[in-house]
C-alpha cells in the first residue's frame, strides 16, 4: 500500500445506491517512475463500491513513441491504452475501458493522417481529441500548469481543426483554466458542428493569485458557464474539481473529506452548470488519478450521489450514465 493509499484509507463510507449502474468518462492511465496507473490500479478503484460499468480514456500524454515521425508519436498512447482495454473486457464483472479521446495538434497540417492512425491503433474505441488550451500566465503556482501556447482557441488552423473533427465525426474534449471561459465559449461558436466537451468546469483555480478570490473568481465562472451553456454543441462533464490547482487544500490535510465535506464545499458548482446546460448535457466524471491526490474514488462518488438527489430518476441516469453513452457512444 502506498502512502497515499493509507491516507486516503482513513475514510471509508457505505456505498449510496450500490446497484446504479455509472459510466466514468474520463480518467487517465499512465506508467511513470513514482506513480503507476495502469489497469489493476483502475480496477483497485471502480472495485470499491459503485457500479461502474464503463470508463472512457482521456490523453494525458502517456507512453508516446520515442521514433518516427513527431506528428504520429502520440498515437503511442493510443496503441498503449488499446491494449489495456481489451484486457478490461476479459472480466465482464469489472469496468470496461470502452472509449478513447486521443491527442492530435489540431494546428497540424498533418491532422488527417494521425487520425487516421488513431482509428487503426484504438481498435474500433476511438472517439475523439482533446487537445486542451490550458494556460495561465502563472505557471509557476500551479501544480498541474498547462503548456497551451497564447491565444491556441484563437488560432485559425486549430479552428478549422476543430471543425474537421466535427466533419469527422469526432468530438473535441479540452481542459482550460476559468478565465480562459469567455475564449472557449467563442471557439464553440466557431465550430457549432463539432460536440465540444468541457472538461473539469473550466478549472476554476483557487491557488496563487487566485487563493483569495475564490467568490470573485466563482461570480465570473457563474456568467461564463452560463454563456458557453447557450451553445448547443457544447456539453459539460462535471468533475476535476478536486485537482490541487483548484484550492480546496485537502490533498495538504491530515485526513481526506468525507462524501459530505465535498458536497459543502462543491456543490454549488454542479448545480449551477446542471442548471445551464440541462441534465442531458452533463456528466459526472472522477478525474481520476489526478483527483485521487484530494479524495478516494468510493467517497468521491458517494458525493456525487448525493449532488444528484435533488434531480428526477431520468435526470439522474443522464448524469451518472446516459449522456456519457451518448456523446462517446458506447
Amino acid at each position: 500500500m502506498t502512502e497515499l493509499d493509507q491516507w486516503l484509507s482513513q475514510v471509508s463510507e457505505d456505498i449510496i445506491e450500490p446497484e446504479r449502474p455509472i459510466v466514468d468518462p474520463h480518467h487517465h492511465l499512465w506508467r511513470q517512475p513514482n506513480w503507476t496507473y495502469e489497469l489493476s490500479e483502475l480496477w483497485g478503484d471502480t472495485d470499491s463500491g459503485h457500479n461502474i460499468t464503463h470508463t472512457v480514456f482521456l490523453e494525458c500524454g502517456s507512453s508516446y513513441f520515442s521514433e518516427g515521425p513527431e506528428h504520429l508519436r502520440c498515437v503511442g498512447e493510443t496503441n498503449y491504452v488499446a491494449e489495456i482495454a481489451q484486457a478490461s473486457k476479459q472480466d465482464p464483472a469489472r469496468a470496461t475501458i470502452a472509449a478513447i479521446v486521443a491527442k492530435a495538434d489540431l494546428d497540424s497540417p498533418h491532422l488527417d493522417e494521425v487520425l487516421d492512425a488513431h482509428e487503426k491503433a484504438a481498435q474500433g474505441l476511438f472517439r475523439g481529441i482533446r487537445h486542451a488550451g490550458a494556460r495561465d500566465p502563472h505557471p509557476e503556482d500551479l501544480t498541474i500548469a498547462g503548456r497551451a501556447p497564447e491565444g491556441l482557441y484563437q488560432n485559425e488552423a486549430f479552428i478549422r481543426g476543430v471543425q474537421r473533427l466535427g466533419e469527422r465525426g469526432y468530438s473535441y474534449d479540452t481542459w482550460h483554466y476559468h478565465h480562459q471561459n469567455p475564449s472557449f465559449c467563442t471557439l464553440a461558436k466557431a465550430a457549432p458542428d463539432t460536440t465540444m466537451i468541457l472538461d473539469h468546469f473550466g478549472t476554476p483555480l483557487g491557488v496563487g493569485i487566485y487563493a483569495d478570490q475564490r467568490e470573485a473568481v466563482f461570480e465570473q465562472w457563474q456568467r461564463d458557464i452560463a454563456e458557453i451553456a447557450k451553445c448547443p454543441n457544447v456539453v459539460a462533464k462535471l468533475g476535476g474539481l478536486a485537482m490541487p490547482d483548484n484550492g480546496f487544500g485537502w490533498n495538504q490535510r491530515a485526513t481526506p473529506p468525507t462524501s459530505d465535506e465535498f458536497v459543502d464545499a462543491q456543490a454549488r458548482y454542479y448545480h449551477h452548470t446542471i442548471k445551464c446546460f440541462g441534465p442531458e448535457r452533463c456528466m459526472f466524471e472522477s478525474n481520476f488519478p489526478v483527483d485521487r491526490l484530494s479524495i478516494s474514488y468510493h467517497v468521491l462518488w458517494n458525493g456525487l450521489k448525493k449532488i444528484a438527489s435533488r434531480y428526477s430518476p431520468a435526470e439522474q441516469d443522464a448524469l451518472f450514465q446516459g449522456t456519457a453513452k451518448r456523446i462517446y457512444k458506447l
